[in-house]
């Protein structure tokens, strides 16, 4: 029996937003390309998107071989999961698209695998191409490429039939395998490198707990107090102005109850499923948790200075140092962003990871840590490219609450 790989992507400029995907079917033998498909759709989510991608790969490769395996590569966390069944799919513009995807072969000779956006670079450049050519407003395929010229019969038979359904207005599927000689650019590519979509991190602080209003040290090593009737009330309205945008793709959330209760309600409105990241916990406060500031300076005005000076120093009682919050808290970032690249990703956690967050974007000193009002229930967010940049977009939005 055959088996291909189908690798797909999809992209949104907005989301919703201009909106295309691209497809590459291989040889899993091989590795050899054998068709492409790629698509500019209109407006549209980048989930959307994405199962479009989906759909049109398999598409493909059953026209090369109905009784065929194949395996399934995309760099979508979220189609991933839920193709594979370990997700539910509640988004209404979602769930056609997975049945008619779960139709094209029969689902024991499916499988599907999540992969960085680094190794998914082929189908994302025909999904970018494809929105290019939309913008330019002109006519594109992967066709305009001189593949078919280098493609055998069959090969040759199913890119005039994409050309051919290019102009249809549908998907245009293409044989593939040729590279330009050197010097020579396809239409579509740039001469400057394509970054691509960021992977943006929406960063809510989770709504109030009693001990929110108190100003008391709350961390990770205290009590663990459930959001307050008032900070219940602050999610709902988070939820609907995270709704109204419609940007976000995925939701992860701090184990501590507040960050999961926050999380589930925004969750809920959206549609989508809560993920639990350990890293993006509070700080540990040892002993000073539940303590107000002034109570921890009375009580530990030594131990107090320090902390207040020195990033390596620990709260009393075996608290977790800035230092260490910060070097936690860069290594989860880097992996919610090679794992979501080009996404957007709502972090529901605390105000030391928001702020730590906030302040290496930037490039602060430690000590900008003190200088940022961080509010319960409040929207900051920051975009991080493909190149290693960052640019922070929103910091402590609370205009949803008032």
């Amino acid at each position: 029996m055959r088996e291909f790989i189908v690798e797909a992507d999809g992209g949104s400029r907005g989301n919703p937003g201009p909106a295309g995907y691209g497809a590459v079917v291989c040889d899993a033998a091989t590795g050899q390309t054998l068709l492409e498909a790629a698509e500019y759709i209109g407006v549209a989510t980048n989930n959307v998107a994405e199962y479009r991608g989906l759909l049109a790969g398999l598409r493909a490769a059953h026209t090369l071989d109905p009784a065929a395996t194949v395996h399934v590569r995309m760099d979508s966390k979220l189609v991933i999961e839920q193709m594979s069944g370990r997700w539910k799919i509640k988004h209404p513009s979602m769930k056609p698209l997975a049945t008619e995807a779960r139709t094209v072969f029969p689902p024991d000779r499916v499988t599907y695998e999540w992969i960085p956006r680094a190794e998914n670079k082929h189908a994302d450049r025909l999904a970018n191409e494809a929105m290019d050519a939309a913008a330019r407003g002109e006519q594109w395929s992967p066709g305009d490429s001189v593949a078919e010229l280098e493609a055998g019969p069959i090969a040759t038979a199913t890119a005039a039939a994409g050309s051919s359904a290019a102009a249809a207005g549908t998907p245009a599927v293409v044989a593939a395998g040729h590279q330009d000689a050197p010097g020579t650019t396809t239409r579509g590519w740039t001469s400057a490198p394509d970054l691509g979509a960021p992977a943006t991190l929406v960063l809510l602080r989770h709504g109030e707990t009693p001990l929110t209003p108190q100003k008391r040290f709350s961390g990770s090593g205290g009590t663990d107090p459930a959001l307050s009737a008032a900070g219940r009330d602050q999610a709902h309205r988070v939820a609907d102005a995270l709704a109204r945008r419609g940007t976000v793709q995925t939701v992860l959330a701090s184990p501590l109850t507040r960050t999961r209760e926050t999380a589930e309600i925004v969750a809920a409105r959206l549609g989508l499923d809560v993920v639990v990241e350990d890293g993006l916990r509070e700080t540990d406060f040892g002993a000073w948790e539940g303590l107000t500031f002034g109570e921890v300076r009375d009580r530990y005005p030594d131990d107090l200075n320090a902390w207040l000076a020195d990033p390596a120093a620990r709260p009393t009682g075996g608290g977790e140092s800035f230092a260490e919050v910060a070097a936690r808290i860069a290594v989860t970032k880097d992996e919610l962003v090679t794992a979501h690249a080009g996404r957007t990703v709502l972090l529901v956690t605390h105000v030391t990871p928001i702020k730590t967050l906030v302040r290496l974007a930037l490039g602060a000193p430690p000590e900008s840590l003190f200088r940022m009002e961080l509010s319960a229930a409040s929207l900051s967010a920051v975009a991080y490219y493909a190149d290693g940049n960052a640019s922070v977009r929103l910091f402590n939005d609370t205009s949803h609450l008032r």
